[in-house]
């Protein structure tokens, strides 16, 4: 039996924050390759502005970034949208970072560069979290 578009499921939305362009477009690809749909902001400020007036289920989100860093957007997130899920991508191995971003509740905490399948993983992992909650 074919399925009209109307009754195709709808890709999921994954928001992608990171201030390197070419992590945004590798990481983009990747999930556009698993059937998502990416929203890519550079700026933490960017994302914040689009989680007040939307639904965001998960974001993958840059830890150290410029002008406003991961923490400081996690950080406004739980206030705004405590019910989005978040996954943390670094490329400095931070254990301090790691503790508090654990104790938050980030579903995972992935060193650049990371494991495709790992990442598609908790991905996955996240998103039927974000559903069964």
């Amino acid at each position: 039996m074919r399925m009209t578009p109307s009754e195709l499921p709808s890709p999921e939305i994954v928001c992608l924050v990171d201030d390197d362009p070419s992590v945004l477009r590798s990481t983009g690809r990747l999930l556009a390759s698993d059937g998502f749909t990416v929203r890519p902001f550079n700026k933490g400020a960017d994302f914040i502005a689009y989680v007040a007036s939307h639904d965001v289920p998960l974001v993958v989100l840059d830890i150290w970034m410029k002008e406003m860093t991961g923490l400081e957007v996690l950080a406004r997130l739980c206030a705004i949208s405590p019910q989005t899920h978040v996954i943390v991508i670094t490329g400095h191995e931070d254990s301090a970072a790691r503790i508090l971003a654990t104790q938050i509740g980030t579903v995972a905490f992935l060193i650049k560069p990371f494991d495709d399948e790992q990442f598609l993983a908790a991905v996955h992992d996240a998103l039927d979290q974000a559903r069964n909650s």
